[in-house]
């Protein structure tokens, strides 16, 4: 018979539990406890089963009798209730196990394993916490809407290369999601024009000999830090990037062959780059031996020799000097190294390319040259380092090969 709402509240609790029947295989249990839950019996496959539907009076006689007949309703269609809510309880769990932060902190672990360079994970990290709106969300609920407005929040703050990255950054993840069978697509490739094309800044840099001269002896007369002075000194010899000069390690260093290695776990492109060291650059570094060899950082920072000098150090010095931030960077070091050889007209592009450890677009060409050019680069990072002591101490226009140098004298004795 079946139950009334009345009849359910004067229900009392006994020492144990008992039943009351509705209809169609409904019934409420009542605990010693005084709790009162639904319960749906019924046969799938020849076996019984139950089916909770929840407490009593949150979940109501009529809630009750409705999500009976729904149960009902799969029985017929052939669907087991009972299995059906488990795999629903199953994929919530999935899901909330795979957001977005959870997925792209896996793929940063990833990038680890394989060895990336600290700066590079570093950066995905920093992307990461940009994009923060997403973390909690699992990857197969994210729209390109979503993503597209947490990115639109970047743009409103004038953060444009910064929501470029970002984009660029979920893709990543998202694409590690679908090979991890987290994810079904990657929906930031359909957002590509929805973003503001940010404006391409360089690197400032000098690009008049003269006026990098005025540089040169700027930095021959800088009266802060030795250490700093001395990076100052080497960086616009060998036309390394900046993190890659202070992460230096001495190990790295082959005084015999003239040679410094860098392991292609530091390298942007990721693969071991070879610098020939000219006789001024040799000269520095047996100064700086001195300071901080033989072991270690070669430009360890001012309060620990653990960690490398800071990645401001030498702009900031650049500072003092009193150059503007629009005037020169570490960085730009780089691109007056190019343009100057370039323009030299003494050297073959390809061997200047490689000199600045750029990535060949063409894989094949780019294999074979990784292991040519070596003797013209050592003539040419001998002939840049003689170039750079004529325009430091004298001027313009002779050819640097029969020019004096104190660092040449200095690295010869």
């Amino acid at each position: 018979m079946a139950l009334k709402d009345l009849e359910i509240r004067a229900l009392q609790p006994k020492d144990r539990i008992y039943k009351k029947a509705d209809e169609r295989g409904l019934y409420i249990e009542v605990h010693p406890s005084g709790s009162k839950l639904w319960r749906f019996k019924y046969g799938y496959l020849g076996k019984d089963k139950r089916l909770a539907f929840g407490r009593y009076p949150e979940v109501t006689l009529a809630e009750a009798r409705e999500k009976r007949d729904e149960a009902r309703q799969k029985l017929r269609d052939g669907v087991d209730p009972l299995a059906e809510r488990k795999r629903a309880k199953l994929l919530a769990h999935y899901k909330a196990a795979n957001t977005f932060g959870d997925v792209a902190r896996e793929y940063i672990g990833k990038m680890v394993a394989e060895g990336r360079a600290d700066t590079t994970t570093a950066k995905a990290g920093w992307l990461l916490e940009q994009l923060r709106p997403l973390c909690g969300q699992p990857l197969t609920d994210l729209k390109p809407i979503d993503i597209l407005a947490a990115l639109k929040r970047l743009e409103a703050k004038g953060k444009l290369e910064t929501a470029r990255r970002c984009r660029s950054f979920a893709g990543r993840v998202f694409r590690y999601g679908v090979a991890t069978g987290r994810a079904e697509s990657d929906p930031t490739s359909l957002l590509r024009g929805a973003l503001i094309t940010p404006k391409t800044t360089h690197h400032a840099a000098i690009l008049e000999p003269a006026a990098f001269g005025e540089l040169l002896r700027a930095i021959e007369a800088y009266p802060g830090h030795r250490i700093t002075r001395l990076a100052c000194q080497i960086s616009p010899h060998v036309m390394a990037r900046p993190g890659e000069i202070r992460q230096a390690l001495w190990p790295e260093i082959e005084f015999d062959n003239s040679v410094w290695r860098i392991p292609a776990t530091r390298m942007k492109m990721r693969r071991p780059h070879s610098i020939p060291l000219s006789r001024q650059v040799k000269a520095y570094l047996l100064e700086l031996h001195e300071l901080t060899g033989p072991d270690g950082y070669i430009f360890p920072a001012f309060h620990t020799s653990r960690r490398p000098l800071s990645e401001n150090t030498v702009n900031q010095a650049f500072r003092r000097m009193g150059y503007a931030v629009g005037e020169v960077t570490a960085h730009g070091l780089r691109t007056t190294a190019s343009t100057l050889l370039n323009e030299s007209g003494k050297w073959s592009p390809d061997a200047i390319e490689r000199s600045l450890a750029h990535a060949d677009k063409d894989a094949v060409r780019g294999t074979y040259n990784r292991g040519t050019y070596w003797e013209e680069r050592v003539a040419m990072h001998q002939w840049w380092s003689d170039y750079l002591d004529l325009l430091r101490d004298g001027p313009e226009g002779k050819d640097p090969a029969w020019t004096s140098s104190p660092c040449r004298d200095r690295a010869r004795k």
